[in-house]
C-alpha cells in the first residue's frame, strides 16, 4: 500500500509539472498582447513606456525561458503578481479557494444524494419501465447545459417566488449554485451506479447469494452495495473534476465569490500570470482529489494492496 501511494504521489508531481509547462506554452498562442491591453487607456503608453513594461513582465523573453522561469517561481509558491493591480496572484486565489471548495463539495453531495439513489434504483428494476424512465432523465440531465439550468433556476426560485437570494454572501447563497452544480451531475452518477451494480448483479456470488434464499434486500444491501460502491468510489473524483470546472460559468451567473470569477476576467484582461495561477491552482485541485481516490480505492479493492 506503501507503494501505491508513492506512486500516485509521484504521478501527481508529474502531472502537476506537465500542465504547467503545457499551459505556459499554449498560452502565449492567444492572440493579443497583453500589454497593450493594459495600458490601452494610459496616457503614458509610449512605445519605449510599453517595451519597458514587457521586460519587467518578462514577456520579452521566448517562450521556452518564460515558461521555464514561472515552473521555478511556482516550485517556490510563487505566483506572480497580477498585471492591472500587481498583486500577488496566489493570495487572491487563496482567499477565494474556499468558496470555490465549498460550492464544489456541496454541489458534489446534491449529485450523489440524488444520483446514487437513481442509479441503485435503475439496476434493480433494470429492464423496467422505472428503469427506462430514470434513464430517459439521466441521458435529459446530462445534456442540459449548466448556465441555462443556473439561469431557469434563478428566474423561479429567485425572481418569482422569491425563496433564495440571487447573490450574496450569505449560506443561503449557496443553495441554487449549488443545486444547479449537483442537477447537472447527478445524472453522471445515476447512470454510472446503474452501470456499476447491474455488472455486479450479474456476478456468479450474487446468484449464489439468491439460490441459498437471501432475501433481496440482503443481497443488494450486504453482498451487492460494496463491490459496487468501489466502482462509485472512482465516479466522485471524476465528477468533482467536472464541477471545478463547471463552477467557472456557474460562479458567473450567480455572482459566487469564488476562482471562476477570477479566472474569466483575467482572460477578459489578458492577465497571463492570474490565467496560469488559475490553471495551476485547478490543476492542484483536481490531481489531489485524483490521488485521494486511488488511495481509498487501493483500501476498498485488495487488489489494489496487493500491487
Amino acid at each position: 500500500m506503501l507503494f501505491l501511494i508513492s506512486k500516485r504521489v509521484l504521478a501527481a508531481c508529474a502531472t502537476v509539472i506537465a500542465v504547467i509547462i503545457l499551459s505556459g506554452m499554449l498560452i502565449h498562442l492567444v492572440p493579443g498582447d497583453p500589454v497593450t491591453a493594459m495600458m490601452a487607456q494610459s496616457v503614458s503608453a509610449t512605445p519605449e513606456a510599453m517595451a519597458e513594461m514587457r521586460a519587467k513582465l518578462g514577456l520579452d523573453l521566448p517562450v521556452w525561458q518564460q515558461v521555464l522561469l514561472y515552473l521555478g517561481q511556482v516550485l517556490q509558491g510563487d505566483l506572480g503578481t497580477t498585471i492591472r493591480g500587481n498583486e500577488s496572484v496566489a493570495m487572491l486565489l487563496l482567499q477565494r479557494l474556499p468558496n470555490t471548495f465549498a460550492l464544489a463539495v456541496s454541489g458534489l453531495g446534491v449529485a450523489l444524494a440524488i444520483g446514487i439513489p437513481l442509479g441503485f434504483l435503475a439496476a434493480v428494476n433494470r429492464g423496467r419501465i422505472a428503469d427506462t424512465a430514470i434513464m430517459v432523465i439521466a441521458v435529459f440531465g446530462v445534456s442540459i447545459p449548466a448556465f441555462w439550468l443556473g439561469l431557469i433556476m434563478m428566474q423561479v426560485f429567485s425572481l418569482k417566488l422569491g425563496w433564495l437570494p440571487v447573490a450574496g454572501s450569505s449560506w443561503r447563497n449557496i443553495i441554487l449554485p449549488a443545486l444547479t452544480l449537483g442537477l447537472t451531475y447527478c445524472a453522471l452518477v445515476a447512470r454510472m451506479t446503474r452501470s456499476a451494480l447491474v455488472e455486479v448483479l450479474a456476478e456468479d456470488y450474487i446468484r449464489t447469494a439468491r439460490a441459498k434464499g437471501l432475501r433481496e434486500h440482503e443481497v443488494l444491501l450486504v453482498h451487492a452495495l460494496k463491490p459496487a460502491l468501489i466502482s462509485i468510489v472512482t465516479v466522485v473524483g471524476l465528477v468533482f473534476a467536472y464541477l471545478l470546472g463547471g463552477q467557472v460559468i456557474i460562479e458567473n451567473v450567480f455572482s459566487w465569490n469564488g476562482i471562476g470569477r477570477l479566472a474569466i476576467q483575467a482572460m477578459l484582461e489578458r492577465d497571463y500570470p492570474m490565467i496560469q495561477g488559475f490553471i495551476v491552482v485547478f490543476a492542484i485541485s483536481v490531481v489531489i482529489v485524483s490521488m485521494l481516490i486511488d488511495i481509498v480505492y487501493g483500501f476498498l479493492d485488495p487488489r489494489m494492496r496487493q500491487r
